[in-house]
């Protein structure tokens, strides 16, 4: 009989054990929120069972297109023991038109950056008057005394007019806004009083367009945004337009040397800028071609390691399919330009280019037929490497800007 009870005991024991750890393993292996398309399944072996219960869909998105459907998830074991609720949102299959069409950026900032700091001599002494009222490289100047400040011009005409008084300055800094006095200081070489500040009102450049939504006729390239060079913050956007451009030719990369495209920009004005962000730059075009085909967009989960093709124009004003591979994919990176990591392997490509250089950020990337990326950075000491951004968080960006723009329009 104590034999017995032993046995017994011993089998419990077990049992509870595997039970433990099937809890276990399933709470690891199921992540708290899924996102998957209509077409998806979820499958879990045997002895989890599964279940759905349809939350209010009444929070859903604006565009029917971008509409979507939650569900509460209850994975069970033996359909008994419940061991992890998760929330689940199907949503519908997405449709775009790859671009890998070379645009030109003309983009102009909310307030001017300041990108430098210098001295001011004066009659009596050498005296910095940026640095005495505490701004930094970086801060973004909106305002001089309530009135806005959205030029070059218009920050040295309030610091002519000033006559050495002091200036209140609005500023932003990161997240933080600020109030700051600031002095400006009479320059002894001309008698002309200076803020001693570098400061910036726009920017202008080339990239690739990444893909056109019919949908909502939103374009987005990049994949990164546009930063100043001297700080390396992203500039804020006020306003700015997109517009076609050629390519003359290209700067070959190499290990230590990124390369560039040589653009020129064209008469034609394609859309304007609404955002400059993270993922890229955003805005609405003036048209889209009909006969352009769409294709899918993956979700990130569908995205593999293996061969691939990018879209980009390095010769004239047409986009061509090069060979790549994905070498590496970052399933857990939620944000940020660097989800995956590429490799060039067309030798058409690296004969032209040499591989990735400055002006292919946004190509984007195709595999199985499906959207799946777009290129952002090179690997300065190996140009044929470089990341990539899901197409997913691209298009995540661009719902929640038209999002943003019907919620005005209502």
């Amino acid at each position: 009989m104590q034999k017995t009870i032993k046995v017994i005991s011993a089998s419990a024991s077990v049992l509870c054990f595997m039970i433990f750890a099937a809890v276990i393993y399933a709470n690891y292996a199921i992540p708290d929120e899924i996102f998957i398309r209509q077409t998806s399944d979820i499958k879990l072996d045997k002895p989890f069972t599964l279940s759905f219960i349809q939350k209010d869909s009444a929070a859903k998105a604006v565009s029917s297109s971008n509409s979507s459907d939650e569900y509460q998830l209850d994975v069970s074991l033996m359909d008994v023991i419940p061991v992890k609720s998760s929330k689940i949102t199907v949503t519908k299959r997405r449709y775009v038109v790859p671009s890998g069409r070379l645009f030109g950026i003309r983009l102009y900032t909310d307030g001017v950056v300041v990108v430098g700091i210098d001295d001011v001599k004066t009659e009596t002494a050498t005296v910095n008057p940026a640095k005495n009222a505490g701004l930094q490289q970086g801060d973004i100047i909106k305002e001089v005394d309530n009135k806005k400040i959205s030029s070059n011009l218009e920050l040295s005409q309030a610091i002519s007019k000033s006559k050495g008084n002091a200036l209140e300055m609005l500023v932003q800094r990161n997240d933080e806004v600020l109030k700051i006095q600031f002095t400006p200081a009479r320059s002894y070489t001309d008698g002309k009083y200076k803020a001693g500040i570098w400061i910036r009102d726009s920017s202008a450049g080339v990239g690739t367009i990444t893909y056109l939504d019919r949908s909502n006729m939103l374009f987005a390239g990049l994949g990164h945004a546009v930063c100043d060079i001297d700080t390396g913050e992203i500039m804020p956007l006020l306003s700015g337009d997109i517009v076609a451009a050629t390519v003359k030719g290209a700067y070959k990369g190499s290990s230590g040397n990124t390369g560039e495209l040589c653009g020129v920009f064209e008469n034609e004005v394609l859309g304007t800028l609404l955002k400059n962000g993270s993922t890229g730059v955003y805005g609405r075009l003036n048209y889209v071609e009909k006969n352009l085909k769409e294709i899918p967009v993956a979700m990130r989960y569908e995205t593999k390691i293996g061969p691939a093709q990018i879209m980009a124009t390095v010769d004239g004003n047409q986009s061509e399919f090069y060979d790549i591979k994905i070498t590496h994919i970052y399933h857990n990176s939620e944000t940020g330009e660097k989800n995956m990591t590429i490799e060039v392997t067309d030798e058409d490509l690296i004969n032209k280019t040499g591989g990735i250089v400055q002006g292919m950020s946004g190509s984007p990337i195709i595999q199985d037929g499906m959207l799946v990326g777009a290129v952002t950075h090179v690997f300065v000491n190996n140009p044929l490497q470089g990341y990539a951004i899901f197409a997913e968080n691209m298009i995540n960006t661009g719902d929640s800007l038209n999002r943003v723009s019907d919620q005005k329009a209502s």
